[in-house]
C-alpha cells in the first residue's frame, strides 16, 4: 500500500510516499480503506521532531481520516464490510483514573494517529473500532476527514475547557487555521460575538463569511489589541483563543477582560514566550489548556458536522500521490481551512 511519511526527521525534503505491507486488524480492531484523509499543523512538528518522540520508521503522517471499512477483527460487533466510516483521531493505549472520569484527552495513555502511533496519510489503517463512527452516505469523505480533528479539538476548548457562554466575546488569533476556522463557527454556535484576526484581506472576507463578527488584519494594524479594546467598549474580550504562542501571548494578556479567560491548543509561532504575571493576577486572567477530546466529544462535534451546523473549509482537495507538494502549501501558511488527500 502507498502512505506518505518520513524515514528520519527532518524538512520537508525528508516526507516521501513509501510502498508498505498492508495491516491486518486484530481482535477489537478494524481495518479502513482510507478514502480521504487531511493535514494539521502537526504533522510538520512531528516530521521536525522533538526531544523525547521516539517513533518507529518509517513513520505515517496523518490524524483525520474518512474511509470504508475493508476487514473487522475478533469481536467487532455493529460494524460490518462495507460501511463508511469516519475517524475519531485520538486512540487511548490504558484504561485509567482520567479515562474513568471520561477525561481521554488527559490520559498519559492518549496518542494521536499521526503522532505516536502511524496515521491516515495511507491506503489502509488499523484502528480500534471505538474509533470510527458511521458516516451518513450523503456526507462526503472529504468533509468528514476535514472536520476530524480541529472541530474536536475547538469544541472541547471551547466547550468543555473555556466553558464559553452566550453573549460573550471570543477574540479568535489566525482566522485561516483549521481549528480556528471552526472555532469561529462553535463559537457562533454557542451565542457569542467573534472577534477575529488574519493576515490579508482575501483572510478577512473569508472568515466574515464563517460567521465572525469583526475582523483585524494585523499586518495593517499591528497593535491588533489596542483595536479589540475598542471594539469591546473598552473592556477586552471574555475569552482569548491564542494558538499562536511566543509572538501573541503577551498582547492576549492585555485583550483578555478583567477575569476572563486565554485558552490554548497550539503555538504556531513557538513554545516559549515571557508573561508578564502582573496581568494575571491583577485582571485575574485565568490560563487554560486543552487538546484534542474524548470520543463522546468526537461523536458529538461530528453530529453537528453531518447536520450541517458545523461545516470544515477545504482549501483544496489533491491526491495522495501529491502530498509533499500539499505540504508544501500549508508550511507557506497559503491556506484558509484544510487541505485534504483524496484516494
Amino acid at each position: 500500500m502507498k502512505a506518505l511519511g518520513f524515514a528520519e526527521h527532518g524538512d520537508i525534503s525528508k516526507m516521501q510516499l513509501f510502498d508498505l505491507p498492508q495491516p491486518e486488524p486484530g481482535a477489537g480492531e478494524v481495518l479502513v480503506q482510507v478514502k480521504a484523509s487531511a493535514f494539521n499543523r502537526l504533522d510538520i512538528w512531528v516530521r521536525e521532531g522533538w526531544p523525547g518522540l521516539n517513533l518507529a520508521m518509517p513513520h505515517i503522517s496523518g490524524s483525520d481520516g474518512a474511509g470504508v471499512i475493508a476487514a473487522v477483527g475478533a469481536g467487532v460487533k455493529n460494524i460490518a464490510v462495507g460501511d463508511r466510516v469516519a475517524i475519531d483521531p485520538g486512540v487511548n493505549s490504558v484504561a485509567d483514573e482520567f479515562t474513568a472520569r471520561g477525561e481521554h484527552s488527559v490520559s498519559p495513555g492518549y496518542h494521536i494517529l499521526g503522532e505516536q502511533v502511524p496515521g491516515t496519510h495511507t491506503e489502509y489503517i488499523v484502528l480500534p473500532a471505538e474509533n470510527v463512527i458511521p458516516l451518513p452516505d450523503d456526507v462526503s469523505f472529504e468533509k468528514a476527514a476535514a472536520a476530524g480533528l480541529v472541530f474536536l479539538t475547538a469544541w472541547r476548548m471551547l466547550i468543555h475547557r473555556a466553558a464559553i457562554r452566550p453573549g460573550e466575546t471570543v477574540l479568535i488569533l489566525g482566522a485561516g487555521g483549521g481549528v480556528n476556522s471552526a472555532a469561529i463557527q462553535i463559537a457562533k454556535l454557542a451565542g457569542c460575538t467573534v472577534i477575529a484576526t488574519t493576515s490579508s484581506e482575501q483572510k478577512m472576507a473569508q472568515a466574515e463569511k464563517l460567521g465572525a463578527d469583526e475582523v483585524i488584519n494585523y499586518k495593517t494594524d499591528p497593535q491588533w489589541w489596542k483595536a479589540v479594546y475598542k471594539l469591546t467598549g473598552k473592556s477586552g474580550a471574555d475569552v482569548v483563543v491564542d494558538n499562536v504562542g511566543a509572538a501573541t501571548m503577551p498582547y492576549s494578556l492585555r485583550a483578555v477582560k478583567r477575569g476572563g479567560r486565554i485558552v490554548i491548543v497550539g503555538n504556531t509561532s513557538g513554545p516559549k514566550t515571557d508573561l508578564d504575571i502582573r496581568f494575571l493576577f491583577s485582571k485575574q486572567i485565568s490560563l487554560i489548556g486543552s487538546t484534542m477530546g474524548n470520543h463522546d466529544d468526537y461523536r458529538t462535534v461530528m453530529g453537528l458536522v453531518f447536520s450541517g451546523k458545523l461545516n470544515p473549509v477545504i482549501h483544496t482537495v489533491m491526491p495522495l500521490s501529491d502530498g509533499v507538494a500539499a505540504m508544501e502549501i500549508m508550511e507557506r501558511g497559503e491556506q484558509f481551512g484544510k487541505i485534504v488527500l483524496s484516494r
